[in-house]
């Protein structure tokens, strides 16, 4: 059965519309569709199946991932609705996939205040940081690759009506977190995604003035429904708690490198 609440229901619209206009290109499928972007052949984020319910027949998507994405190293395929991805798990895991798990987590009560300061940067600003943090999350990436994954934020600014990275600078002027920031107005959802804290910087509070931030310029766009997602397994969920966020609900991701 489908996800029922209102608020997932406008989420889940966003995500998928967000995943459209982002894309160099779209290719439909049965029960789903496809995100293609060759500037950004690297990122799995960029070429992917994405699942919206359960119109998808389980046992047919390994081959419409084959189909899409036939020419890439690599698979990844999203599914959120949490019944649908359930149903997806194990074909998936059959064809080779491995299954990670996501919370859907809503910003309810007031904005908490920050003892730091953030402010809306531009992807030149937090270049270097961003470069720095993947190559450490990515001991073995190539140059290219990490190239690509820091310049694909650029696409990101075709996902939403207003898109914006937040970032706090440490005192020798460097950014020294960073998030995006979705806004889509007229709908009234505002997505806040990769909060990401360098480091070295780790432990001075810059995380929580982006969060603070990015939530009041939610707020101050008239954005009721504000969200982000984070991993199941991971202790970030539990930190995005204690700062008013409540799961509402799960999506799936799965992926596969290598054949």
């Amino acid at each position: 059965m489908p996800d029922t609440n209102p608020e997932l229901r406008r989420i889940h619209a966003f995500m998928l519309d967000f995943a459209r206009r982002q894309a160099g290109r779209t290719i439909a499928l049965p029960g789903a569709f496809a995100v293609r972007d060759d500037a950004y052949a690297h990122s799995r984020a960029n070429n992917q199946v994405v699942v919206a319910g359960g119109a998808v027949d389980p046992g047919a998507l390994p081959a419409l991932a084959d189909e899409a994405l036939g020419d890439l190293p690599y698979r990844m395929v999203s599914v959120l609705d949490d019944a649908a991805g359930a149903a997806c798990a194990d074909p998936l895991a059959r064809a080779g996939y491995r299954h990670g798990t996501y919370v859907v987590m809503l910003h309810s009560g007031p904005v908490r205040a920050a003892a730091r300061e953030a402010e809306v940067v531009d992807l030149e600003a937090i270049g270097r940081p961003l470069t720095r943090s993947w190559h450490g999350f990515l001991p073995d990436a190539g140059e290219d690759v990490v190239r690509q994954l820091v310049e694909r934020r650029a696409a990101r600014r075709r996902g939403a009506a207003a898109v914006h990275i937040v970032g706090s600078r440490a005192e020798d002027g460097e950014v020294a977190s960073w998030a995006d920031l979705y806004l889509d107005p007229a709908s009234g959802v505002a997505q806040v995604e990769d909060l990401v804290t360098a480091a070295d910087r780790l432990g001075r509070g810059h995380a929580d003035a982006v969060l603070a931030t990015a939530l009041r310029l939610a707020v101050d766009a008239g954005c009721r429904t504000r969200f982000l997602t984070a991993d199941a397994a991971d202790w970030p969920r539990h930190w995005y708690a204690r700062r008013g966020f409540t799961e509402i609900g799960r999506m799936h991701v799965f992926d596969r490198v290598g054949e």
